[in-house]
């Protein structure tokens, strides 16, 4: 009868251990702050919703090295991150709560407010929302007269090219809400912010396009895995 009552001694102990494991790393973050954590114990704690009792560390570690960051396993698809061992439903949205909730804290700082004004906002705001995608995406910002947004649209996915990109379609839109100036903003997947000529030949263009109907285009912003670099700033508008 000892030999059998032994198991649940050691797994009521396990339990107990991964308690107050969890306690230590809750009691860390909340007392330290955001650099109290390294990477993998923030995986740990976000894992935590979704797997109430556990060893969270091995898959913690597990993610990142599947995915290469926490940014990276933050931006992940769900279906990708239920790939890795010990994710499931729950855990993969949890970890997809944190990314819905990073892009709206950061949208809510360019919300309302003069865009060329919350110019850092911006740029921190499309760099979670694009710097980690692996397709080219195309977004216009309408802005009003005061530079306020008025439609962050999504123009298309691929290459940027007239192919892709009808200037008059974009004026023509900022015609039908009423926009007085726009922002293009695209990102590349390969991590390299530099324009190429297509980047710039397609900028010109809808650059006039603004001219000849009274819409101004203030820049074209493309967002890299770690930087971003503004047309305007490097004198290509």
């Amino acid at each position: 009868m000892a030999g059998v009552g032994l198991p649940q001694a050691e797994e009521k102990t396990d339990l107990n251990a991964g308690h107050g494991h969890r306690e230590r790393l809750r009691r860390r973050l909340l007392d330290g702050g955001a650099e109290a954590l390294a990477d993998y114990e923030v995986l740990e704690f976000l894992l935590f919703a979704g797997m109430r009792q556990g060893d969270t560390k091995p898959i913690a570690k597990a993610l990142l090295k599947e995915f290469g960051s926490l940014a990276n396993v933050l931006n992940a698809d769900p279906a990708a991150l239920k790939q890795v061992k010990g994710i499931g439903e729950a855990s993969a949205a949890a970890l997809k709560g944190v990314s819905v909730a990073a892009r709206r804290m950061a949208r809510s700082e360019v919300k309302d407010r003069p865009i060329l004004g919350s110019w850092q906002a911006l740029i921190d705001y499309l760099t979670i929302d694009m710097a980690h995608l692996t397709v080219e995406r195309v977004r216009i910002l309408y802005l009003d007269t005061r530079n306020h947004l008025i439609l962050d649209h999504h123009l298309t996915d691929g290459s940027i090219d007239e192919a892709a990109i009808h200037p008059r379609e974009v004026i023509r839109k900022a015609m039908d809400v009423g926009a007085s100036a726009i922002i293009i903003v695209h990102n590349h997947p390969s991590g390299d912010p530099s324009p190429s000529r297509a980047d710039i030949q397609i900028t010109n263009r809808i650059a006039e396009a603004g001219r000849l109907m009274g819409v101004t285009l203030h820049d074209h912003v493309i967002i890299g895995r770690s930087d971003h670099v503004s047309l305007r700033s490097k004198g290509l508008i």
